[in-house]
């Protein structure tokens, strides 16, 4: 199969131009107020981008596949719900390390490659179940924490409540900020709090829950994307799925830009997952592309992209099984919990 591409040649996103780590480890810089009070937004532009990008960037057939494909990969399988069970982390752990039926591999071409999604997230009550599931799969196990979805609970228990997720095993802590801080403009107090969340964290990636849908402007997503980073986020994240608005294309647009400043000023390298409402193939390409134009090939991998969802890859191999076949399966067929 060919790699996702929007131009008539394919361009491999397994090849990275610019050396990037397959996993981002940002260390974080001293806060500076500098580059914060700079951050500024053209809404009309961010606008009038996002509603032009779907309509420029469209692939058919192989291509399409393509960049299905390598969506899958990029997926943090997820499952937060208050009716949460064992038996239904357990059965998302299984889809995770078979995300699409051995029939459709083998049509596209892929019989032989190893296919997963890019991890499982679930609430720190499952992390050692899907800890022992998934043992051997190389998937990682990413905990939502820190009093996930409101993040209002005390601070010292927000932490301790980090610190027993990276014991029982989760690989990457999906934090949220108080969204206080930066309603408040108290940049410094966001600061100190990621870094804190950061300390606890040790050895497992943070990403950074910004919940941008509470955050009112975009100027404020911007500025907080940036005292993420300067605090030591591996990855910066759109939303919780609980906001009454989540991800955005003009969200992200300006998180990617952010992104790509902080790493002109630091040289620190840092993912972005988007979060909350992508539920199609449709949805989920044109964040990819979003991804291809602001940041490159380079950041097309799960080290450095995510895709928050629960529902999104059952349309995805819905739209695989139509590419093969030339007919669409009932949502029945690609069950995941």
């Amino acid at each position: 199969m060919p790699s996702p591409a929007t131009s008539r040649e394919p361009a491999s996103v397994h090849r990275l131009p610019n050396a990037l780590p397959e996993h981002p480890d940002n260390p974080g810089v001293p806060f500076d107020a500098e580059p914060v009070a700079a951050v500024r937004v053209n809404l009309s532009a961010v606008e009038r981008r996002a509603a032009t990008l779907p309509g420029r960037r469209t692939v058919k057939k192989a291509w399409q596949a393509a960049w299905l494909v390598r969506a899958i990969e990029c997926i943090d399988l997820t499952t937060l719900s208050g009716d949460d069970t064992e038996g239904r982390v357990r059965r998302l752990c299984a889809k995770a390390r078979h995300p699409l039926r051995d029939d459709i591999k083998e049509a596209l071409g892929l019989g032989g490659r190893r296919l997963t999604v890019g991890a499982v997230c679930v609430y720190h009550r499952f992390v050692a179940t899907a800890k022992a599931e998934l043992e051997g799969s190389g998937i990682p196990v990413a905990a939502v924490s820190t009093g996930f979805p409101a993040g209002l609970s005390p601070l010292e228990t927000r932490l301790r409540e980090v610190e027993a997720s990276v014991a029982d095993g989760a690989d990457e802590i999906d934090i949220v900020i108080t969204r206080e801080h930066v309603l408040r403009g108290d940049w410094k107090a966001l600061y100190d709090e990621v870094r804190a969340f950061k300390h606890a964290c040790g050895p497992a990636h943070m990403k950074t829950i910004l919940g941008t849908g509470d955050l009112k402007t975009l100027r404020n997503v911007g500025k907080a994307s940036m005292v993420a980073m300067m605090a030591g986020s591996d990855f910066i994240k759109t939303s919780t799925g609980k906001e009454g608005v989540n991800a955005t294309i003009p969200v992200a647009l300006v998180m990617l830009r952010a992104i790509r400043a902080y790493r002109e000023m630091t040289g620190h390298v840092v993912g972005f997952k988007p979060a909350g409402g992508i539920s199609t193939a449709k949805d989920v390409m044109t964040y990819e592309f979003l991804m291809k134009e602001e940041l490159g090939n380079a950041w097309l991998q799960p080290g450095l992209f995510r895709i928050g969802a629960s529902s999104l890859l059952a349309d995805i191999e819905r739209q695989l099984e139509h590419f093969v076949t030339g007919r669409y399966a009932s949502f029945d067929r690609h069950g995941i919990a």
